[in-house]
């Protein structure tokens, strides 16, 4: 089972069944079918904080991910936690779906490419 929690603390209204859709449709088409992902809405000046905290970069961002497990080989009966993807929708606007599979790529192990790209492209569509 892959469960999805939700947090929208960005103070806007967002489409969380939506994403937590998506993210369904994202994990099962990569294989993925038992596995724990938190989607957190967040606001710029959170976003900025994380990434400068994490990535020592001082300005707000689309999308952070923050990956667990990823593929890795887990124990039996260790439950997968894939990890958390944090996005602003105030930066992203309505085109939140590419940046979600974007943050979703980066927590099953994906790094930036052809091979991210094409399947960013091929998963948003």
């Amino acid at each position: 089972m892959i469960r999805i929690e939700v947090e929208n603390r960005s103070g806007v209204v967002v489409d969380e069944p939506g994403a937590a859709e998506l993210s369904r449709r994202v994990l099962a088409a990569e294989g993925i079918d038992e596995s724990d992902v938190g989607i957190a809405f967040a606001t710029p000046s959170e976003m900025r904080e994380l990434k400068a905290r994490h990535l020592g970069i001082d300005e707000a961002t689309d999308v952070l991910s923050f990956p667990i497990d990823a593929r890795d080989a887990l124990p039996l009966g260790i439950p997968r936690q894939l990890g958390d993807v944090v996005l602003c929708p105030q930066v992203v606007g309505e085109n939140w779906r590419s940046p979600l599979v974007h943050g979703l790529l980066h927590l099953l192990g994906y790094d930036h490419g052809p091979e991210m790209a094409r399947r960013e492209s091929e998963l948003t569509e």
